[in-house]
């Protein structure tokens, strides 16, 4: 059901007049006590049993009631939050079940109070999501994590902002439905459901959702593209861009193209941040809210804070002193690396033996131990060949070397999507410039620090997985800065992000703030997604030439 529909001022409520916001919420106030009045007989206030509805009234009533917490919780607007806690009140006042929301917050790694702080310190960030909601109707809690860098937030809202609502060669519902095909290729639940959503919201056909084969013939001609992008990029040649521009009345045409596979990339490359930061469902959407009395005692709509532990709750006071060396440790081989630049360069050779060393031993680092994860019926459906996947691929197949000198994002991917797609480029840039040079000096308690060092040898390391090599990187840098539990980290991170567990992420700058590995998790997203896109339009600048 689209609660927008439903009680019919949704989109006011992100009205920086308080004026307007008071008489949408009026509105709203009064739909849901409307629908809870066509329920008869009403009970006794005092009675402990919700009022018997019919399914379709009790459907209704729900979302609405639903949407109705993630505002009271969500909305970056406190007179807004106020009076939608004052409405779940008065209608649990009346002896109707009300939501709570389920899970800790918007991450099931971060402190719930941790991210909601960030707000209340930062003017800036208070007016991004401001911004954010009067357009989306929404904080989704993507943004709300990324909230602990505002700078970059920024860059993304506008990026998604200009790819999936502006004017493009796509159309709206096709966008959504693309993403939903990218996010499925890594089981991300979270991003399907939003999509699927917005997928409706904007026209979208009900039944493609039924699965890829219900989709037009020109859309599920995308899931080869689809599986080698998130899986193997190396492997997409100009021959898979020939067979989607020559498919006769079902061809995409190349600004087309453009746009499907910048969707398809970001989307690949988000689903490895959401399950990289352990994003939990939005509170309005599955999953997020339950109707379930609380096991231990009577829920009131009073009850806001369900933040997570502390840090030193969650690791103890003796692991925080043996923890104490780590970050000194590193700063200590950032130094002595710094200190070899200065006195002398590897040879050509020595730099391109250490790049194909560093390549084989990214391949041997074991992911996971976990058994194969099967995806369900509601993600599977929108994508083919489950199966195909990283699994032992390393063994069976060599990863060609792409150089960056030869084909990169600076020289040459940036101006074939600015040429196909106005303006885009810039924004694309603007986003990894922003996340490849985004730093604090700061590294946890440290202060004045340079990071670049660090920052470039996460980047390369990710490339270096998907075969690309920068010829000026000694990758002798990276086994020096980035230990064996990092790398299982980054590896499963870019790779099978829908095995990242939380030991996984507790696992790695077990001393650092929450802050810099949501940091760390931006650079792996952005680097993960302009290979796969560097592999995309070599293969498109292939196919023109």
């Amino acid at each position: 059901m689209d609660v927008r529909d439903a009680a019919g001022r949704w989109d006011a409520l992100g009205n920086r007049d308080s004026r307007s916001r008071h008489a949408a919420m009026e509105l709203i106030h009064q739909e849901v006590m409307k629908r809870i009045e066509t329920m008869e007989p009403m009970p006794d206030p005092q009675s402990s049993s919700p009022p018997a509805m019919g399914d379709s009234l009790s459907s209704d009533l729900n979302a609405l009631l639903a949407h109705v917490l993630m505002l009271s919780k969500r909305c970056p607007y406190e007179d807004i939050r106020k009076k939608c806690m004052c409405l779940l009140q008065k209608v649990q006042d009346v002896g109707v079940r009300i939501p709570r929301p389920v899970g800790n917050g918007p991450s099931r790694f971060i402190p719930e109070k941790e991210i909601l702080q960030v707000s209340k310190l930062d003017e800036r960030i208070q007016t991004i999501f401001e911004d954010a909601f009067a357009v989306l109707g929404r904080l989704d809690n993507i943004s709300l994590v990324m909230g602990f860098h505002p700078q970059y937030l920024e860059s993304f809202l506008k990026t998604q902002h200009y790819l999936l609502q502006m004017d493009g060669p796509l159309s709206l519902h096709c966008r959504h439905y693309i993403g939903i095909m990218a996010a499925a290729r890594h089981q991300c639940t979270y991003l399907v459901n939003l999509h699927v959503n917005d997928f409706l919201q904007v026209g979208g056909d009900p039944k493609w959702l039924n699965g890829l084969e219900e989709a037009p013939q020109k859309l599920q001609a995308l899931g080869e593209l689809n599986k080698i992008l998130a899986h193997r990029p190396w492997l997409l040649t100009k021959e898979h861009i020939e067979r989607l521009l020559k498919a006769e009345e079902h061809s995409w045409s190349l600004a087309e193209l453009i746009h499907v596979v910048v969707l398809l990339t970001l989307y690949h490359s988000l689903a490895s941040f959401t399950f990289g930061c352990g994003i939990n469902p939005d509170i309005h959407t599955d999953g997020g809210h339950s109707f379930r009395p609380p096991s231990l005692s009577g829920y009131c709509v009073c009850d806001i804070a369900n933040g997570n532990g502390t840090l030193e709750e969650m690791f103890g006071n003796q692991q925080v002193s043996e923890l104490s060396g780590e970050v000194e440790v590193l700063m200590e081989k950032m130094k002595q690396l710094q200190e070899c630049h200065d006195e002398e360069e590897a040879s050509q050779e020595e730099m391109a033996t250490r790049f194909e060393r560093e390549k084989t031993e990214s391949m041997l680092v074991v992911t996971s131990e976990d058994e194969e994860c099967v995806p369900s019926r509601d993600v599977s459906r929108h994508f083919e060949d489950p199966s195909y996947g990283y699994k032992d691929f390393y063994r069976r197949e060599h990863v060609p070397t792409l150089r960056v000198q030869d084909y990169s994002w600076e020289d040459h991917g940036f101006s074939l999507v600015n040429r196909l797609y106005p303006d885009f480029g810039q924004l694309l840039d603007e986003k990894f410039q922003i996340a490849y040079n985004l730093t604090y000096n700061t590294m946890a308690t440290h202060q004045d620090v340079d990071t670049s060092m660090l920052r470039r040898a996460i980047w390369n390391y990710i490339h270096c997985m998907f075969g690309i090599r920068y010829d000026d990187y000694d990758y002798g840098e990276i086994n020096q800065l980035l230990d064996r539990s990092f790398k299982v980290y980054i590896k499963t991170m870019v790779r099978t992000p829908e095995k990242i567990t939380k030991r996984m992420y507790d696992s790695f700058w077990r001393q650092f703030q929450h802050s810099e590995k949501v940091h760390v998790n931006l650079l792996l997203m952005e680097a993960r997604m302009q290979a796969e896109l560097l592999y995309a339009l070599r293969a498109i600048t292939r196919y023109m030439t």
